[in-house]
Formats: C-alpha cells, structure tokens, sequence
C-alpha cells in the first residue's frame, strides 16, 4: 500500500525535524543577537517534543497501514520513522530534563 510508505515517510521527515529542533535552536541563540540561549531551548525544546510525538503517531498510523495489507512491502521506511521518532523523543526529553535542571538550580542559588 503506498499509503504506508508515504506516511512513513512524512514521519521520518517530522521525526528527523524533531531531532534538529534544539540544535537549530542552539545555533539560532549563538547567530542572532537578541536571543539567549535559555530562550533558545525555551521554545525549541517544547518543539522537539512535539514534533516527536508527532512522528511516533505518524509511524503508528504507517505501521498499522502497512499491516492491513495483502502485499509484502519493504519495512524500511517504517523501521527508519520509528528510529526517528524516538530518537527525536529522546533529544525532547533530554532537553526538558536539561532545563529542569537549571530551574532547581537557579531556585536553590
């Protein structure tokens, strides 16, 4: 079914987005002059898990697709939209626990 791959698909590129969220970010605060790092991660890292759990409906949306189907297809791209997913979940989730950190931090200086 090419419902599936295209769905797939679109899940690594949502996933894969989801990964370079805080680095854009990171990259953005060192690149313009008015945004601070911490404002950076502040609105980058909400994205990265947003993006993430994006993708892991999109690849369960996708899996599910290509499971109802008579026809053998490749599981490449479903494979590869999970991959990304989580792994944009992890970057997220790192990142929350990052400025969760700085916040206990901060309270107790």
């Amino acid at each position: 079914m090419p419902g599936s791959r295209v769905t797939a698909r679109f899940a690594v590129v949502v996933g894969a987005a989801g990964v370079l969220a805080v680095p854009a970010g990171v990259a953005a605060a060192q690149a313009l002059r008015g945004v601070t790092l911490l404002r950076a991660l502040y609105v980058s890292v909400p994205v990265a898990v947003g993006l993430a759990l994006i993708a892991l409906v999109t690849a369960r949306r996708a899996r599910l697709a290509a499971q109802r189907t008579v026809f053998a297809e490749r599981r490449g791209p479903l494979r590869s939209a999970r991959a990304a997913a989580w792994l944009a979940l992890y970057v997220g989730v790192t990142g929350a626990l990052a400025l969760g950190v700085y916040w206990i931090l901060r309270a107790r200086h």
